[in-house]
């Protein structure tokens, strides 16, 4: 992905993990990844997982440790 889009996929996963953050860090790591994991296109998660982690707030990090890369492939079921 071109550098615009990691930089806007970071943003975005510091966003969400910002506007969970009143639940506690381990929740909103939990409630960002399982977003990410729900909603977020299989490339988009793979491009964030590579980012350079610094790039991340500690609660994006932790979310994106969480990510299983077995299941990029494909959302989660209801």
């Amino acid at each position: 992905m071109s550098t615009g889009t990691t930089a806007n996929l970071v943003r975005m996963a510091n966003q969400i993990a910002a506007n969970l953050a009143a639940h506690g860090a381990d929740a909103a790591a939990a409630e960002t990844a399982e977003h990410i994991a729900r909603y977020w296109d299989p490339r988009m998660r793979a491009a964030l997982r590579e980012v350079d982690p610094g790039e991340l707030t500690p609660i994006a990090r932790a979310a994106v440790a969480r990510l299983d890369p077995a299941r990029a492939a494909s959302p989660p079921s209801d």
